[in-house]
């Protein structure tokens, strides 16, 4: 995906380690700055849920 633009989360460190998204098509790719060949697509409503069960703290179990 070379010609993709990724965008940084405002949340980003000084040392570059974030997340970073980018729209294709109807998609939503998700991607690590540290592991960039790595990539997870999703849609606007799964992501969205994922965010929602995040904030409410579902998986803080899994920590």
């Amino acid at each position: 995906m070379p010609d993709t633009r990724w965008q940084k989360s405002s949340y980003s460190s000084e040392a570059g380690n974030c997340l970073e998204l980018a729209r294709s098509g109807s998609l939503l790719n998700v991607r690590e700055s540290d592991a960039p060949d790595v990539i997870a697509a999703t849609n606007l409503p799964r992501l969205h849920a994922l965010l929602r069960s995040i904030k409410t703290g579902r998986f803080v179990r899994l920590s």
